[in-house]
């Protein structure tokens, strides 16, 4: 089956958690790759200067692919950028390393932690880290809009604790 005659599994529109959201057509196994989460190629330090480091803005479509590069969905990016965080996500987001070695060459796909109904919000854990104080101004900007019974308000990863 091609693309082209292959069924829609999903579709962007409005999300009760946060602006467009991706919501599931038709049912989605359990372990099945949903998305390849897509955009422009940016080393790190591109990504700062076009963004800064990020902590002030609360909203981004930059993805950390490796220690090399980020994926800059604002440009050229897909339905995957839509993809909202939650605390009880039903999807997962995997770093696929290239066969090559070549870190421009690494990708990521959303993937499904669960079966997932037609209907259903597509949703991952953004755990987002910040190597600035998560201030209350911060951990409000950061807001997490959820709903979840488990949700811990923020979508920032809590910061490790030293040994």
């Amino acid at each position: 089956m091609t693309s082209a005659t292959r069924p829609r599994r999903f579709a962007a529109r409005r999300s009760p958690i946060h602006g467009n959201g991706v919501f599931a057509v038709t049912p989605i196994r359990r372990g099945e790759q949903i998305i390849e989460y897509k955009g422009k190629l940016l080393t790190h330090a591109e990504a700062d200067e076009l963004y800064g480091d990020g902590g002030e803005t609360g909203h981004t479509f930059l993805f950390t692919l490796n220690d090399d590069y980020i994926i800059d969905a604002n440009q050229h990016g897909n339905s995957a950028r839509w993809i909202n965080h939650s605390c009880a996500p039903n999807c997962r987001a995997l770093v696929e390393e290239s066969a090559s070695g070549d870190p421009r060459r690494d990708k990521v796909v959303i993937e499904a932690i669960r079966a997932i109904k037609p209907g259903e919000e597509l949703t991952y854990d953004y755990g987002i880290v910040l190597d600035v104080p998560h201030t209350a101004r911060l951990k409000k900007l950061w807001k997490c809009l959820c709903g979840s019974p488990d949700c811990t308000g923020t979508l920032l990863r809590p910061k490790r604790k030293s040994p």
